[in-house]
């Protein structure tokens, strides 16, 4: 892929001064509600700094308030009351008008791009925090879906990213209790990488190679002629919401369940690849049930096999209680500096995360718990031991990992589904090791047009 930090668009200096100086000075009220709290303290201090924080970035939108929202769906890095506030953004933009619409098409297919289409829709079908997508019908009767980026985005990210920091000081100042910094780039890598629509559709090849054959899981075909690194042009596809389907019955529920977990789970367990964004609209129910369609590919995190290979290791580790074996493989993902406390530490997590699948029953992710509570409570204690046993900081790779794990577990509260867990897990390890994982993943790599570990 190309390296857009020559995109003009990136560099934009005018674009980018607007930018910071516009979400600095929403920032700034946030900051003020943070001195005030230091200095009076309060019971509600940091529900009040959290409010003005949400306040700020909703003014902000794009990218920024993209990052809150995904920040807000990794329990283990905010407090509860940030999580809770940041939770209820919407990361939608105004959608582009017609006439913004034709200026951004032209620029991106040339002049003659109307005729490239039989039909195209002049309204946008959906509109995001980077993009908008519109319906078209190409000449040979093909329905597809043309997702145009909003103009001078790679400026807003950049410019938002270097706020990030800023507000990510504020979070640090909590308890200290999480090093972010490792996650910090993480999020900058993959925020990037969204904005590069030819990555996207990469991706998208690569998800394809993957799920190739699958009878549960679609995934969209990207129509490379009329697509560039900031339009998308992608097969349309249809089906029900996830919510539509919260009263269907069990068997029902437990199907497309069921299809989540290996829609998510195989290309984990076998590629080492990682579908980064758990939001509910990406997924598509089709066949009353029977099957998915999985959707925005900008958001892929492909991994060393090594890494899976850890994932593994605290499996068994947690099935064995066996310590040593635990601890050898944290450090495999990458955590430093452990110690004997951190890793009982660590190990609260873990056995909530692997809970279900440690478990050889049929059974709910998490009795008792509502969709946007799930992990919450296990966060709060880790966080406690970690002001006494800590402060640690947690491995890029774990982010995203972390996150889509919660929102697959979160989406099966909302279905009420009930599968033995166990059992679908270890299906999905047979014949596993690093090497035939290393193997897997190179072929569809090269197939997709990408490199390892990108």
């Amino acid at each position: 892929m190309a390296d857009d930090r020559s995109d003009p668009e990136r560099n934009r200096l005018s674009g980018r001064i607007a930018r910071t100086a516009r979400v600095g000075a929403n920032l700034s009220g946030a900051g003020l509600s943070f001195a005030a709290n230091s200095l009076f303290g309060g019971s509600q201090g940091d529900e009040r700094i959290a409010r003005a924080l949400a306040e700020a970035l909703g003014r902000s939108k794009g990218p920024l308030m993209k990052v809150a929202q995904m920040l807000s769906t990794i329990p283990d890095f905010l407090p509860a009351e940030y999580a809770e506030e940041l939770s209820k953004l919407q990361a939608h933009a105004p959608a582009m008008g017609w006439v913004f619409v034709k200026r951004r098409m032209r620029a991106e297919l040339g002049p003659g791009w109307q005729e490239k289409f039989a039909a195209f829709g002049k309204k946008a079908a959906h509109a995001a925090s980077l993009g908008q997508v519109h319906k078209a019908v190409l000449h040979d009767g093909r329905e597809v879906a043309c997702k145009l980026q909003y103009p001078d985005m790679s400026s807003a990210v950049e410019s938002d990213v270097a706020q990030l920091k800023t507000l990510l000081g504020l979070f640090r100042r909590l308890d200290g209790s999480i090093d972010p910094s490792e996650m910090l780039v993480e999020i900058q890598d993959r925020l990037r990488e969204e904005l590069d629509y030819e990555r996207e559709a990469a991706h998208m090849r690569l998800y394809g190679e993957i799920h190739a054959g699958s009878e549960s899981v679609t995934i969209p075909e990207p129509v490379n002629e009329l697509s560039t690194a900031r339009l998308l042009t992608m097969s349309w596809h249809t089906g029900g919401r996830l919510t539509d389907f919260e009263a269907a019955p069990q068997e029902v529920r437990n199907q497309i369940a069921t299809n989540l977990f290996w829609t998510w789970w195989k290309p984990v367990n076998q590629y080492a690849v990682i579908h980064g964004d758990p939001h509910l609209g990406n997924y598509q129910v089709t066949g009353e049930g029977a099957g998915l369609n999985l959707l925005d590919f900008g958001c892929i995190r492909i991994f060393n096999p090594s890494f899976i290979g850890g994932v593994v290791d605290l499996y068994r580790a947690m099935l064995a209680e066996d310590f040593d074996a635990a601890y050898a493989a944290y450090e495999k993902w990458g955590f430093e500096n452990l110690s004997r406390d951190l890793v009982e530490v660590l190990n609260v997590w873990a056995r909530f995360i692997y809970g279900p699948i440690m478990d050889d029953r049929v059974r709910s992710v998490a009795d008792g718990v509502t969709p946007g509570q799930y992990g919450r409570q296990e966060a709060f204690t880790v966080r406690k031991l970690l002001k006494e046993k800590g402060p640690v900081k947690i491995p890029r790779e774990f982010v995203f990992m972390d996150r889509a794990a919660i929102g697959l577990g979160a989406a099966y509260l909302r279905l009420g589904a009930e599968l033995n867990f166990h059992r679908l897990f270890e299906e999905s390890l047979e014949g596993f090791s690093e090497a035939a994982v290393a193997a897997r993943q190179g072929e569809a790599l090269k197939t997709a047009g990408l490199s390892a570990h990108e």
